[in-house]
């Protein structure tokens, strides 16, 4: 299994980027996405630019504090959790990924391609912000 963390701050109201970030029907700030299709209350799919869809299923959600999910595609399954923290009039961000692949030759590669899935995360978000 692979984890990885990136932490930011955004000098943005909290209930302003928990908005953001847990909006299923405002994604058009995320560059790496073509669509979102709400399945229920608790599932999602996103689908890359390239058509590929990931499954989403929420797990915790305590507002301004707390959002985490499942996810799954054909190549992995794992976790994601979303730490919201107010700082005065800024917001900081702790956003964990554990990926566990499931084609051993992407195994090698997984650590590198949430990394770099999570900076373009949080420079999209910067810009929404």
């Amino acid at each position: 299994m692979a984890v990885s963390t990136i932490k930011a701050v955004f000098q943005s109201d909290i209930h302003r980027v928990w908005e953001v970030v847990t909006s299923l029907k405002n994604y058009l700030w995320r560059s790496d996405l073509s669509k979102i299709e709400i399945i229920n209350e608790k599932q999602f799919t996103e689908y890359t630019k390239d058509g590929f869809p990931t499954t989403f299923t929420i797990t915790v959600t305590e507002p301004y504090k707390r959002w985490e999910f499942d996810m799954e595609n054909r190549n992995m399954k794992g976790h994601w959790t979303g730490v919201f923290m107010e700082k005065g009039g800024s917001t900081e961000v702790d956003f964990t990924e554990e990926v566990t692949a499931k084609k051993n030759i992407m195994k090698p590669f997984v650590k590198l391609y949430l990394k770099k899935q999570q900076e373009l995360y949080v420079e999209d978000l910067r810009k929404a912000l």
